[in-house]
């Protein structure tokens, strides 16, 4: 199973371009051992390089590369030696994207953000100061008022936006606590309708009402333990078996996964629980020709007849 994240991965392709300029005709098991990959890996990942390059992607604009045998050398860096130099869109851009970052509540490391955003702007000059109104969704006014009803320990009324199922429905939550995860603000609440615990995030949260009442947790009531993420997955959920190829592998590192089984150099077998059919669905239907769905029938029927009914509207659309 690969563990290699997206992340892992963009910081090795931009390691290995210097790191071969520097080794010209290194052996590819070689360079797999010291960079800490396998052969295969390495490959994938010079396949990969030979797409990137200049905007314009065209002849004399990717990277470029020789092979003798099992040996590589870099024969076209695309200029990722040189220093980098910021067009106006791209700085202003960037400042947009730190000062969001700043601003965002319970993030770690501000005190960096903040010395990378000063030297950017410094450079950007006049640019830096455009107006700019940066929110969050979720953020400010919004999450300031529900932190403060669960200080007071009061019952909320929400109108929440479910995506998994795309729906909105109205519910009753006593909050336990307002948490960042991965960027973004959650309210953990006890839910009345589900008679459960649930997380809410707070941009899908339409409208609230707070209630005069108090929040009343039952005893069986327990906060997560989130260290791996929010979908805690059980199993009582759905078990999902996939065939998807090389342009939809990164669900595999989206989603939590059971399993994943490199089948063949183009396709992987991979088993994840859902949290209901409704969002296996939407997420292999937004897959496309990517997946196959191998388990179980009835999502793959499901599919079947959504895709069905797509086909058919185009049909009544040409007609």
């Amino acid at each position: 199973m690969p563990t290699n994240t997206a992340a892992d991965r963009v910081a090795r392709l931009l390691n290995l371009v210097p790191y071969l300029l520097a080794r010209p005709g290194i052996e590819i098991a070689q360079a797999a051992g010291e960079l800490g990959v396998t052969d295969k890996q390495l490959r994938e990942d010079l396949e990969l390089l030979w797409v990137c390059g200049l905007p314009g992607y065209g002849p004399g604009d990717l990277i470029d590369m020789a092979f003798d045998g099992d040996r590589v050398t870099i024969t076209y860096d695309a200029g990722i030696n040189r220093p980098l130099r910021l067009t106006p869109d791209e700085a202003l851009a960037l400042v947009v994207a730190l000062r969001m970052l700043a601003e965002m509540p319970g993030i770690d490391g501000k005190d960096a953000i903040e010395r990378a955003l000063a030297k950017i702007e410094a450079a950007a000059g006049d640019l830096a100061d455009a107006p700019v109104a940066v929110r969050i969704p979720g953020d400010d006014d919004r999450l300031a008022t529900i932190r403060g009803v669960v200080e007071r320990r009061r019952a909320l009324r929400i109108t929440y936006y479910t995506a998994t199922r795309d729906e909105t429905s109205d519910r009753v939550i006593d909050p336990m606590r307002v948490l960042l995860v991965d960027g973004r603000a959650y309210v953990e609440a006890w839910c009345r309708q589900a008679e459960a615990v649930r997380m809410f995030r707070v941009d899908r949260i339409d409208g609230f009402t707070e209630l005069d009442e108090p929040a009343t947790l039952p005893r069986q009531a327990r906060s997560n333990d989130l260290r791996s993420g929010v979908f805690q997955a059980s199993p009582d959920q759905p078990l999902v078996t996939l065939l998807v190829s090389r342009d939809a592998r990164w669900i595999t590192e989206y989603y939590p996964c059971e399993s994943v089984i490199d089948t063949d150099a183009e396709q992987w077998r991979v088993t994840l629980r859902a949290s209901d059919l409704l969002w296996a669905r939407r997420l292999v239907l937004g897959l496309g020709s990517n997946v196959v769905v191998l388990d179980p029938p009835e999502l793959a029927e499901a599919v079947r007849e959504e895709t069905n009914r797509a086909l058919a509207a185009y049909d009544t659309a040409v007609a």
